[in-house]
């Protein structure tokens, strides 16, 4: 059964919203999960082959899904 390895959560603030941005190993690649804190619905999920590679294109598709919803702040 595969683990997760590195796992490591931040707090950061994104388009004016507090997120978690969670990322972690799982075999070769990295996963990235970034959620609103409360009540702390998914916005974004990716994966890469490094922790930052996951972690920006999570961080575009989050960015990218917050100013479409609340107008481009």
């Amino acid at each position: 059964m595969m683990r997760a390895d590195d796992y490591r959560v931040v707090k950061q603030e994104l388009a004016g919203l507090q997120v978690n941005v969670t990322s972690y190993k799982i075999g070769d690649s990295y996963h990235c999960h970034i959620d609103n804190i409360d009540p702390g619905a998914t916005i974004a999920r990716t994966e890469g082959l490094t922790r930052e590679e996951a972690e920006l294109a999570a961080l575009a598709r989050a960015l990218e899904r917050l100013k479409a919803r609340h107008g481009n702040r």
